[in-house]
């Protein structure tokens, strides 16, 4: 299985991530978060498989983040109300996204995209 990358073209990091991607010619599916929005059964998944806090999937420096004043109201949402919230739009999710078969990552740190690719 190819990893999958969800990106958002015009965010630098994403730029960085692909760059990377390629230069280590790594095959890759990319996905654009924004017009692909990942569904709740993803994001359910990837949650799970990655061990992390749902919080780590939120683009909390997005605009969408700071409008809907999210910072004050994920710690009383439910998982399931947070899951729903980040299905609704993928500008609130936190890219590039990163899946492979046993390993998802939010965000780009090459270090451990390295050490599972």
């Amino acid at each position: 299985m190819k990893p999958l990358v969800l990106v958002y073209r015009k965010c630098t990091t994403c730029q960085k991530a692909l760059k990377w991607l390629d230069e280590n010619q790594v095959a890759y599916e990319e996905r654009p978060i924004k017009e692909e929005n990942p569904t709740e059964e993803e994001l359910k998944e990837w949650y799970q498989k990655s061990g992390l806090p749902l919080k780590r999937f939120f683009n909390t420096s997005g605009n969408l983040y700071k409008e809907l004043q999210l910072k004050d109201k994920l710690a009383d949402m439910s998982e399931e109300e947070q899951i729903k919230l980040l299905a609704s739009d993928g500008m609130l999710v936190k890219r590039p996204l990163l899946i492979t078969e046993d390993y998802v990552c939010p965000g780009f740190k090459e270090a451990d995209w390295k050490a599972h690719i």
